[in-house]
C-alpha cells in the first residue's frame, strides 16, 4: 500500500540520441500518464483503506462525520503517497502540486472531526510512528518489503479505532472486528505475494499456508462465529490451491474483491 514509484521514468534524455528516440505514444497513453499523477497506480491499497472503514461504520452505525472520516482517509492516504514518493526520489517539486491538494484537503476534511470529536488526536503518534516506518523503506527503495506492508496494513486497522471514537462506541468494543479484518489484510499480503512478486518461491508459499491455518485456528478458538470461520477456511483454500497456477494481476485482484466482499459481510454480521 505505501510503496512508491517515481511518476516518470528516468534517464538519458532522447535528444541526446537521435536515433534513440522512442516512437510516439499511443493515443490515450498521455490521460493515463496525467491520472497516474493524481491517482496511484496502486489499486490493491483501495480495498486496503475501505474495508476496515466500512466494516467499522457497518458495525457501529453510520454517522454524519463518518463521511469526513472517509474524506481525511482517502485524502491522507493520497498525501502520504506523493510524500513517500517525494523522500524515495528526493524530488519534492515533482509532487508539490499533488501534496499541496491533498494535504489541503486532509487538513480541511479533518476540521469538522477534531472540533466534534478532539479525542481522535490521541491516534496522530500511531499514525506517525507507521509512517516512519513507511519513510524509512522508502528512502531505501525497499517500499515492497514485508515489514513495509505490514506497517501500512496497521495504518489502515486505525480507521476502525477511530470510527469507534467518532460514533462514540468504545474502542474495544471493535476489537474483535480490528483483529478479523487485520488477520485477514495480512493474510491477503502473504498470499499476493505468492500469487506475483514471490511466486514460486516455497519459503513464502509455505509461510502463507501456515499463516492461513493458523487465522482459521484463531477464528474458531476465538469465537468469532461460523460465518467468519467459513471465510478464513476458503481462503485457507485459496492460498493452497491457486499459488502456482498463472494467473494475471487482474485475475488476482477479482478473486481478492471476492474475498474482500466475503470478510465484509461476515464481520458485519458477527458483530453489528
Amino acid at each position: 500500500m505505501s510503496a512508491v514509484r517515481p511518476l516518470h521514468a528516468t534517464g538519458t534524455s532522447p535528444a541526446a540520441d537521435p536515433a534513440s528516440r522512442a516512437p510516439a505514444a499511443r493515443p490515450g497513453r498521455p490521460a493515463r500518464g496525467r491520472r497516474n499523477r493524481w491517482l496511484p497506480p496502486q489499486h490493491g491499497a483501495w480495498a486496503m483503506l475501505l474495508l476496515p472503514y466500512v466494516a467499522a461504520v457497518g458495525v457501529t452505525g453510520p454517522r454524519w462525520l463518518h463521511l469526513p472520516v472517509l474524506g481525511v482517509g482517502l485524502a491522507g492516504y493520497l498525501f502520504s503517497y506523493y510524500a513517500l514518493l517525494a523522500v524515495k526520489t528526493g524530488r519534492t517539486d515533482r509532487v508539490r502540486p499533488q501534496l499541496l491538494v491533498y494535504g489541503g484537503a486532509t487538513a480541511l476534511l479533518g476540521m469538522p472531526v477534531l472540533l466534534a470529536r478532539p479525542a481522535v488526536l490521541g491516534y496522530v503518534p500511531l499514525y506517525g510512528v507507521l509512517l516512519a516506518v513507511n519513510a524509512g523503506h522508502a528512502r531505501r527503495r525497499r517500499e515492497r518489503a514485508l515489514l513495509n506492508d505490514l506497517a501500512s496494513v496497521a495504518q489502515s486497522l486505525l480507521m476502525v479505532f477511530v470510527v469507534a471514537t467518532v460514533a462514540e462506541v468504545p474502542p474495544a468494543d471493535l476489537v474483535g472486528v480490528a483483529a478479523a479484518v487485520g488477520a485477514y489484510l495480512v493474510g491477503t499480503v502473504l498470499y499476493v505475494k505468492t500469487m506475483i512478486r514471490e511466486r514460486g518461491s516455497a519459503q513464502y508459499r509455505w509461510a502463507s499456508l501456515a499463516y492461513h491455518l493458523v487465522a482459521l485456528a484463531v477464528a474458531v478458538v476465538a469465537g468469532w462465529g461460523p460465518a467468519v470461520a467459513g471465510v478464513f477456511a476458503l481462503l485457507l483454500l485459496r492460498a493452497g490451491v491457486l499459488p502456482g497456477r498463472r494467473l494475471t494481476p487482474v485475475r488476482v485482484g477479482l478473486i481478492e474483491m471476492v474475498g474482500t466482499l466475503l470478510v465484509l459481510a461476515a464481520v458485519v454480521t458477527r458483530w453489528a
